[in-house]
C-alpha cells in the first residue's frame, strides 16, 4: 500500500472486531481553523499504531478527543465499547481509568518522590490493595523502566530520559488496556529516545497493552509500529506499514521518509 488517501473507512470495517477504539468522521476546529477533518481510523487490539503528522496537522488534538480532554464537533468516538460523547462524569471517569496517557511534559508532581507519584494513581484507582502490595506494584514497574534505585528520588534529581521513564512507570503501574503516547521521544537525544521505544514496546508485550504513538520522530516510528497513519491538512493521507511508508513515491511521503 504506497498512495495517499487510503480508505481507512474500509479497514475500520474489517477490523471492527478486534478493535479497542473506532472513530468515525472525527471534526474538530479552533474557532476559523479546522485542525481535523473527516478522521476516521480504528486502534485493533495489541497494536502499536503510530500516527505520523508535521507540527499543526492534529495530532496532539486527536488523542485529547480520545480521551474528551477536548470536544470534537462532528464525529462518533468509541473508547472500549463506549462512545464517550454519551458518557456521564462517573462513566467517563470509570473510562480513563482503562486508559494510560503519557503527555509530552511528563506531568510528574514535582514535590513528590517517585514512589509517591506512583501511589498517587494506584490508591486513587486500585482500592483494594493495601499497602504491601502497592509497595510491590511500583517496584515492579520500576524495575520494567530500569530505575528501581529511584524510588526515593524527586523529580529535579532526575534526567530528562529518566523522567520519562518515571512518567511512563506511573502510567503502567494501574494496568491501562490502552495507552496514548504524545511526542514520547521529543527534546531526548538518539540513544535515550531509542531507549524509550524499546520501553513501548516491552510495554506492548509484557502488559498486552493497545497503544496509540503520537510523533514525528521517524525513528521512534520505525522501532514501535505495527501500523502507521500520516495525517496531512488535519485528514488521514496514508495508512499502511512502515514499508509501505519506505517504499512509497508519493513526495510528501518521502519528505519524511527518505
Amino acid at each position: 500500500m504506497n498512495t495517499p488517501q487510503t480508505n481507512s473507512i474500509e479497514n475500520a470495517s474489517k477490523n471492527r472486531d478486534k478493535s479497542v477504539i473506532e472513530i468515525k468522521n472525527l471534526k474538530k476546529s479552533f474557532g476559523d481553523q479546522e485542525v481535523l477533518q473527516n478522521i476516521t481510523l480504528n486502534l485493533i487490539k495489541g497494536e502499536n499504531l503510530v500516527v505520523l503528522g508535521k507540527s499543526g496537522s492534529g495530532k496532539s488534538v486527536l488523542i485529547k478527543c480520545i480521551v474528551r480532554l477536548l470536544n470534537p464537533d462532528e464525529g462518533v468516538i468509541n473508547v472500549l465499547g463506549e462512545n464517550i460523547s454519551t458518557l456521564n462524569t462517573k462513566g467517563l471517569s470509570t473510562l480513563r481509568q482503562k486508559i494510560g496517557f503519557l503527555f509530552q511534559s511528563g506531568a510528574l508532581y514535582d514535590s513528590m518522590t517517585v514512589k509517591q507519584n506512583l501511589e498517587f494513581p494506584l490508591r486513587r484507582i486500585k482500592k483494594n490493595l493495601n499497602d504491601k502490595e502497592i509497595e510491590t506494584k511500583i517496584i515492579e514497574v520500576l524495575e520494567n523502566v530500569g530505575l528501581a534505585d529511584a524510588l526515593h528520588k524527586i523529580p529535579s534529581q532526575l534526567s530528562g530520559g529518566m523522567r520519562k521513564r518515571i512518567s511512563l512507570a506511573r502510567t503502567i503501574v494501574v494496568d491501562p488496556m490502552i495507552m496514548l503516547y504524545d511526542e514520547p521521544t521529543t527534546g531526548l537525544d538518539p540513544i535515550t529516545s531509542d531507549e524509550i521505544s524499546a520501553l513501548i514496546n516491552k510495554v506492548q508485550e509484557k502488559y498486552k497493552t493497545s497503544s496509540i504513538i503520537i510523533t514525528h520522530d521517524i525513528r521512534c516510528a520505525h522501532n514501535t509500529a505495527n501500523r502507521i497513519i500520516m495525517l496531512k491538512d488535519g485528514e488521514v493521507y496514508m495508512e499502511g506499514k512502515v514499508a509501505d511508508f519506505e517504499n512509497a513515491t508519493d513526495p510528501f511521503i518521502q519528505s519524511f521518509f527518505q
